[in-house]
Parts: structure tokens; sequence; C-alpha cells
């Protein structure tokens, strides 16, 4: 758990010194730096789509795979999300901490927040990696990337972006703690490759999101992230039978 404490603690000191900022600076620079985050995220989000997506043969031409699977993963997985109204639903939660807290504008800070830091490879590969083998280099990466991205989401959409760190490390310490079980039946399998596939296009929708390019209710798109698991159940059941 250590890679997971000290990512939300990242998240947290980057959120508050994110806040002392946005006192000093004036709206148009909070609105830069906001584009300039939702720009960075795109960009990572594009290159781990493509890591998993394209493979280079001998003869150094790159061949793609995997699309069919995203496509119906994303398509599936949007349905199923709007369906159960889980941005309604994770909306509504932050706006009820809001009210209590007397801060608005918590709700979006929060929900764009928890997303971006617990959709993507890293927060599932570390963890794992940190449960399994007790290594944490790929979160202390990861602490890093999220510290730095909090100060620039809290310059902009304040106090949420703090409280995120408790989904996070739920999210991640229970991925850490089941990662004994997990690991051996994972290992040597694609399936960790398509679920971050899938989960980088949900974290390139937060970064349009955050440039204002777009206006997607992106955590209704977190259930594609289990299209790859069912899909290897079924090949799995299909080679059984």
């Amino acid at each position: 758990m250590t890679g997971t404490i000290v990512n939300a603690a990242a998240v947290v000191a980057g959120g508050a010194l994110g806040l002392c900022l946005r006192r000093g600076l004036p709206e148009r620079v909070q609105d830069a730096a906001m584009q300039a985050g939702g720009l960075g995220v795109a960009m990572i989000s594009l290159g781990g789509i493509f890591e998993q997506m394209l493979t280079a043969g001998p003869d150094g031409l790159l061949t793609s795979g995997g699309g069919m699977l995203l496509v119906l993963s994303l398509v599936l997985g949007g349905m199923a999300g709007e369906v159960m109204r889980i941005e309604d639903r994770v909306v509504g939660l932050g706006q009820t901490v809001e009210r209590r807290l007397g801060r608005e504008g918590f709700a979006k800070g929060f929900v764009s927040a928890s997303l971006l830091f617990c959709v993507g490879a890293m927060a599932i590969l570390g963890s794992i990696q940190d449960g399994l083998y007790g290594r944490a280099d790929v979160l202390f990466t990861k602490a890093v990337l999220d510290g730095i991205f909090s100060v620039m989401m809290a310059a902009s959409l304040g106090y949420g972006v703090i409280f995120s760190a408790v989904p996070l490390f739920l999210y991640q310490g229970a991925i850490t703690l089941g990662a004994s079980m997990l690991g051996p039946l994972l290992d040597g399998t694609p399936l960790l490759g398509q679920i971050c596939m899938v989960g980088y296009c949900v974290v390139l929708l937060i970064g349009t999101n955050m440039m204002g390019v777009t206006k997607v209710k992106t955590a209704n798109y977190l259930p594609a992230i289990f299209g790859p698991v069912v899909y290897n159940l079924i090949m799995m059941l299909k080679n059984i039978w």
C-alpha cells in the first residue's frame, strides 16, 4: 500500500498548492492552465492507446489490433453507464458533499479529478505490481504526474480535487490487496493491455472535456473497462466447449 498512500498524499499536496495559486491567478490564467492540463492528459492517453493497439513487426511495419473490441466496449459500456446514470449519481454525491461543506463547484472538481486519477494503465498495473512484488515505482511515477495535474486542476476547479484522493486511495488500495489473487490469473494474458487500452480512451475524454472541446458524461463510460473482461471470459468458455 506504500505506492497508493504516496499517490493519495501527492494529490492532496498538489491540490492544496493549486488552491493557494488560485487566489492570486486571474481567471484567464486559470483557463489556460486547465486547457494545458487537458492537452497533456489527451496526449498521454493517445500514447497509451497507440501503445496497446499498434505492434511493430520484424520488417518495421506497424499493425493494429483490438479496434473492434475497443469500439464494442465503449459502445456497450457507454450504454450501460447511461442506463445506470453513473455520472448523475457521482455528481449527486459530489453535490451532497458540496452542500455540506458550503463549497460551490465542488462536484465538478471531485468527479473530474477522481476519474482522471483512477482510470488508466498506471493505476491498474502499478497497484497490481505493488501488491504482487512490493514494488511501487510505477505508482511513485504516477504520484508525481497526479500531483502536477492536481495543482492545475485545483487552481481552476477548486476544493473537489483534493477530496478525489479518497476514491483514489480506495480504488488503488482494493486492487493492491486483491493482486495476490488476480495476478496469477492475468499473467501472460492480453487482458491487462486490453483494459488499459479502453481505460486510456476514457481518460482521453477527460482531457477533451478539460479543454472544452467536448462535454461528455465521462463517468458513464466506466463500464466499458469491463468489456475486455467479458470478452476474455467468452473466449475462455468457447475454448472449453
